[in-house]
């Protein structure tokens, strides 16, 4: 696990130095600089700081090299397969100087070339510069993992390319002014984060997960090696439930087999849900070892009207009985005041206040382990979200007379108090999405329940220019275009791809990758295992995944598998995120940042809201009439992300860590 970085006819080392080092807590254990000039005028310069997990001698050191010293790469992540593709290498002639996955990747690629990627089963973002054939020109790949669970961000402008782990890093380019992309702009106050490839900086994107971008001779291609896949709708199963309950475990158990290996010790986050459990319970079932688990939790005042925080003391029930070495993380009060720092280090803006509870838990960990698991894609693969209930229970709902639905239950929903302070209050916020998308498509009325902002309330909040800007522009673009390629398949289907391709590398992969990194620790995600992905979304009916009369058993066969391996009271728990007391915080403890951050004044120089509508949803949200906690954590996230990046200094941005 590391932080690479890279230029091709950019700026020079000096510069390349300055965006390693500003990585320098992605990899604190080595640093590592190569650049060359090429007769045809090309430069290329790799960069890498390293956290070392597989070979902790120097003999792993990055950017490494073949033996001829005419291939170089840099590389972030680890390749659960390689000793087997070692082997296979090996019997073709290869010699190894390290024990790493990384020379495996560079051998590979001598073998194979970019397709390489296509025979790899983990999580990576690396580059690499191949100048064996034509030594006068070189031609570089760059490639991201199948799901994105590695981020790489490039710049290209013309025959100038630039990528790091990071936008921030990007930001050292001389002569590369920051500014905000208006359009992403208008996707992140749609979404609470910008769906890939765009980012908030308008220059500065993503490649896209199961991607690979070839540069060569001035020019760069991007090639898409592999996507998600689903089967038709009204597919034929011939496996009895029975047969999918223990395929479902042997292919879990195989995967968290495969992302166990390390050279430093691995630790896993257990809530009380089932996804941590799960991953857990497979570790001590492989594992004669004890395994360090983790847990967050909150004081009792936080805890109040928050259904998204679990019950610790189920996880320290089961990390008990599983022979865990379970710690507690209780997050003290003002916990919230980090939220300027850990917008520094998302740099790709995620207006979720889970950022603070994942990088607390991440912190904490580093004390004992370099290696943490944890259960994201669990949901994505098994259906484990209530949003998907949500749309079974919108077709029942659209069957009403539209009489019915428009003019009585719809304004009768929207007039509901926001409940907040009780456990009903994230019901009342879904029920509320459910009923103004009520006669929207199956496709749009998923979209919506998945936005925080509509098009009348965004416009409510813009300033006349942003009005006039926006005007006709859609946020929903990417995912109309997902749903588009798995037309043919089952709806729920439909949805867990829109989520797997969307929702999960922007914002859970995106904040798990950047929260864990702040805190030099390396964090898996054995249910986005290659294999077992494909493997649940063909061979695992969509009725098995979500179940009941009304489709209302969420993670139904995943569940049926976990018996015996879970506590029951798990198996029993209903869904709760990775969440965090926002409504409490901005109550409480960021209320003056508030004030301050969204004052009137601030928020009519920068131009691009009415101040007269964020004050009113303010003052609505502390008198209790509307529940707008979400949103006003949108908007002092962005505020914060745009001192940091927009206003300050290029010079300056390295500084802003603290």
């Amino acid at each position: 696990m590391c932080g690479i970085t890279g230029l091709i006819n950019w700026a020079d080392g000096e510069t390349l130095s300055a965006m390693t080092d500003l990585l320098e807590y992605r990899g604190p254990d080595d640093r590592g600089i190569w650049e060359r000039h090429f007769p045809d005028g090309t430069y290329v310069g790799l960069g890498n700081r390293r956290l070392k997990v597989i070979d902790l001698s120097v003999a792993g050191r990055m950017p490494m090299s073949n033996e001829a010293g005419d291939v170089w790469i840099t590389y972030n992540g680890e390749i659960y397969n390689f000793l087997e593709l070692r082997h296979e290498l090996e019997a073709k002639g290869y010699t190894f100087r390290s024990h790493t996955d990384t020379e495996v990747l560079l051998h590979l690629y001598e073998e194979d070339g970019p397709s390489c990627v296509q025979r790899l089963d983990g999580m990576f973002a690396f580059a690499i510069c191949d100048f064996r054939t034509a030594r006068t020109s070189p031609t570089v790949v760059i490639a991201r993992d199948h799901f994105g669970v590695k981020p790489l961000y490039f710049i290209q402008d013309g025959r100038r390319v630039a990528f790091a782990s990071e936008a921030k890093a990007l930001l050292q380019l001389p002569g590369f002014a920051t500014s905000v992309d208006l359009e992403s702009l208008h996707r992140f106050l749609t979404f609470l984060w910008v769906p890939e490839p765009d980012t908030l900086f308008r220059g500065i994107q993503k490649l896209l997960p199961g991607h690979y971008a070839v540069y060569r001779d001035g020019r760069c291609e991007v090639v898409q090696y592999w996507d998600l896949s689903f089967p038709p709708a009204h597919t034929h199963y011939v496996r009895s439930e029975a047969e999918l309950v223990e395929a479902v475990r042997e292919q879990v158990s195989a995967s968290v087999r495969r992302q166990i290996i390390s050279d430093v010790p691995v630790g896993a986050l257990l809530s009380s849900g089932l996804d941590s459990s799960s991953i857990v319970a497979m570790i001590a079932r492989n594992s004669s070892q004890s395994l360090h688990t983790y847990t967050i939790t909150f004081p009792e005042q936080y805890r109040v009207g928050e259904v998204t925080l679990d019950d610790p003391a189920v996880a320290a029930r089961f990390a008990q009985q599983a022979g865990c070495i379970h710690q507690e993380i209780v997050v003290e009060p003002g916990a919230a005041s980090l939220l300027p720092k850990l917008v520094w280090h998302m740099d790709d803006p995620v207006a979720d206040p889970a950022i603070i509870t994942a990088f607390l838990v991440c912190r904490a960990a580093r004390e004992s382990v370099t290696v943490l698991l944890s259960g994201i894609g669990g949901d994505e693969l098994f259906a484990g979200y209530r949003k998907y209930t949500a749309h079974y229970w919108s077709q029942a709902y659209r069957r009403l007379p539209f009489p019915l639905r428009g003019c009585l239950i719809e304004p009768a929903v929207a007039g509901l108090p926001s409940l907040r302070g009780t456990r009903f209050k994230g019901y009342v916020r879904l029920l509320k999405k459910m009923s103004r998308s009520g006669s929207f498509t199956p496709q749009d009325e998923f979209i919506m329940n998945s936005t925080y902002l509509d098009s009348a309330q965004k416009d409510m909040l813009y300033s006349a220019e942003m009005r006039c800007r926006m005007d006709g522009f859609d946020p929903w673009l990417q995912h109309r275009d997902s749903f588009s390629r798995v037309a043919s398949s089952d709806f729920l289907n439909q949805m867990l791809y829109v989520d797997s391709k969307i929702f999960m590398p922007s914002l859970n992969l995106n904040y798990g990758d950047k929260m864990s990194m702040a805190s030099s620790v390396e964090l898996r995600v054995p249910f986005l295992d290659r294999d077992l992905a494909a493997w649940a979304a063909w061979d695992v009916p969509a009725h098995s995944k979500l179940a009941g009369p009304i489709r209302n058993k969420t993670k139904h066969i995943f569940r049926q598998a976990m018996q015996g391996l879970v506590p029951d009271e798990v198996l029993r728990q209903r869904k709760a995120g990775f969440g965090a007391p926002v409504d409490y915080w901005l109550a409480h403890d960021l209320k003056e940042m508030v004030d301050d951050l969204l004052s009137e004044d601030r928020i009519k120089r920068r131009g691009y809201f009415e101040a007269t509508a964020i004050q009113n949803m303010i003052r609505e949200q502390r008198s209790g009439r509307q529940d707008w906690s979400m949103q006003i954590w949108q908007l002092l996230t962005l505020e914060l992300w745009m001192q940091a990046f927009i206003d300050a200094p290029q010079h300056s941005i390295a500084r802003n860590r603290a």
